[in-house]
């Protein structure tokens, strides 16, 4: 059986200041999306490397919702909008990346 939804993600740079990364993040990011009417769930990954050595990444953060029109609707809320408000300034400084991505669960087979 496959499941698609519809999500939002943003990853989160490695920088100097790490705390303020986290502070950020923790304090701002985390309980404005935790707000949105419609997040059907939420998904954090700390990046801990890639093959070959470390990675640019600190973070990523995965925002579902049903359908894009359920998370363009949010988007019009107090908790969107400012959301959206404060990832702008990251997202021009170039500290995240943040995109949106249609999302498909597929159950695997019982293997021999």
């Amino acid at each position: 059986m496959e499941l698609a939804v519809f999500k939002f993600v943003t990853i989160y740079r490695r920088v100097d200041d790490e705390a303020a990364l986290e502070s950020f993040f923790s304090n701002t990011h985390l309980p404005l999306a935790e707000q949105l009417p419609g997040l059907l769930k939420s998904e954090v990954s700390r990046v801990i490397g890639k093959p070959g050595g470390d990675s640019r990444f600190h973070l990523m953060y995965e925002l579902y919702f049903e359908s894009p029109k359920d998370f363009f609707q949010c988007l019009t809320t107090d908790a969107g909008r400012q959301l959206m408000a404060e990832l702008k300034d990251w997202s021009d400084a170039k500290l995240i990346t943040w995109f949106y991505a249609d999302s498909f669960e597929e159950e695997m087979a019982d293997r021999i």
